[in-house]
């Protein structure tokens, strides 16, 4: 099972290293939906510090959005994505390991970028590291939220749409506590609390987003 996973995971990375212009494609527009507030607002440094970390989740939510339907529609369109469901292979595993492959594809450039681009609203270094750290919790659930859309709306017309009004409202929770862990640090106030929903919300997620995804397929392409 393991080796399976790993072999997954590596064939997708190496995939999508051959279409690098997919991965800077979302990296610039979570670049540029960040860097456009602060040159629309102005350079008010406490209404910028307030907002920024609002701004930033919700970059890493539209451009998780924009990446998620690349999940398995290039497997699809080739035939391999039927080939894996014939196969005596666990689905959940092969579906685990490109969920995760996606993660480090689409979410893990996102967290990295992020203390740079938090450079632009004068945030301080400790409100940085805290944020990326709850960005580091978040976009993983976002992708394994986004990986259910994307099963879901497999080969359906106009799928990208239909993808984030399914998703979106079920990504809302990651985005309150994933901003509210970051005003909670600014507020003085304790956020051990908001630390362990987040670690609950991924966990969970990391348990059923992969089963679910699974059937989902299997309901698509039969």
């Amino acid at each position: 099972m393991l080796s399976l996973f790993f072999a997954v995971a590596e064939r997708d990375l190496q995939l999508a290293w051959r279409r690098r212009s997919d991965i800077v494609n979302t990296m610039v527009f979570f670049v540029l939906i960040v860097s456009l507030f602060p040159l629309g607002i102005g350079a008010d440094k406490a209404l910028l510090q307030t907002i920024a970390p609002g701004i930033i989740w919700v970059a890493a939510l539209l451009s998780s959005m924009l990446a998620a339907p690349r999940l398995f529609a290039g497997d699809y369109a080739d035939g391999t994505l039927e080939q894996m469901l014939l196969s005596a292979e666990p689905l959940v595993v092969i579906v685990s390991a490109k969920i995760l492959a996606h993660f480090l594809i689409s979410g893990l450039p996102l967290v990295c970028i992020s203390p740079l681009l938090a450079l632009q609203f004068d945030l301080p270094l400790d409100a940085i590291a805290i944020l990326v750290l709850s960005l580091l919790l978040g976009t993983p659930a976002l992708s394994l939220t986004g990986a259910i859309g994307a099963a879901l709306t497999l080969g359906v017309r106009g799928s990208a749409v239909l993808l984030s009004l399914l998703v979106l409202p079920l990504t809302i929770p990651v985005l309150i506590f994933g901003s509210g862990v970051f005003l909670a640090h600014s507020a003085g106030l304790d956020t051990t609390a908001y630390w362990y929903v987040l670690a609950g919300m991924l966990a969970a997620l990391a348990v059923l987003a992969p089963v679910a995804s699974s059937y989902s397929l299997r309901i698509m392409l039969d």
